[in-house]
């Protein structure tokens, strides 16, 4: 892939993946890594890591939506904000949401770009994916991501013991630069 400028109509699919029993228990995070639940987040708390995490992803969506929609939904008491900071800052975070009665969608997962390749990725998601399964009744687990965001993305979800279960094609324009050969490896 080559650079593509803001403006610029891109195709992209979305794979819907789910998980339909828990894995083995997760291994612990590595020492230096803090875990954080966050409390009635506010809006530019989970925005700031939203667009930390998703920006060269083109993680827009929720910029889009009114700041109360946001609110509700980052504040909603079966909606869980998890960030994980290393060297004291935050390296990336997770949000999980059990608002459909069993099953747990893992709504958010990603690092910002300069924790990428630190070592933390695969034990944070599998702490996400345990975190969502410990709750009471949880007989299924969600996800999804699209070929927008890192290219390591459905493949690690599918190493993680998700399944696809479907796919849909859709379009959009840009709103930034797109360079994929900046993408941390």
């Amino acid at each position: 892939m080559t650079f593509i400028p803001a403006g610029t109509e891109v195709a992209y699919t979305i794979t819907y993946l789910e998980m339909t029993e828990a894995p083995a228990p997760a291994p612990a995070l590595p020492d230096d890594v803090r875990l954080e639940r966050c409390e009635q987040p506010p809006v530019w708390f989970f925005l700031s890591l939203y667009d930390a995490v998703g920006r060269m992803y083109e993680w827009v969506d929720k910029f889009n939506e009114p700041p109360e929609a946001v609110r509700t939904f980052v504040q909603h008491p079966d909606v869980s904000l998890y960030v994980a900071y290393r060297h004291g800052w935050p390296n990336g975070f997770f949000q999980l949401d059990w608002r459909k009665e069993g099953v747990c969608d893992l709504a958010y997962f990603g690092l910002v770009p300069e924790a990428i390749g630190g070592g933390i990725g695969g034990a944070l998601l599998r702490t996400a994916i345990a975190t969502g399964w410990s709750r009471p009744g949880v007989a299924r687990m969600t996800v999804n991501t699209c070929t927008l965001d890192h290219p390591r993305a459905l493949d690690l979800y599918k190493r993680m013991g998700f399944r696809p279960v479907r796919t849909e094609d859709h379009a959009r324009i840009l709103t930034r630069d797109r360079d994929p050969s900046q993408f941390p490896a």
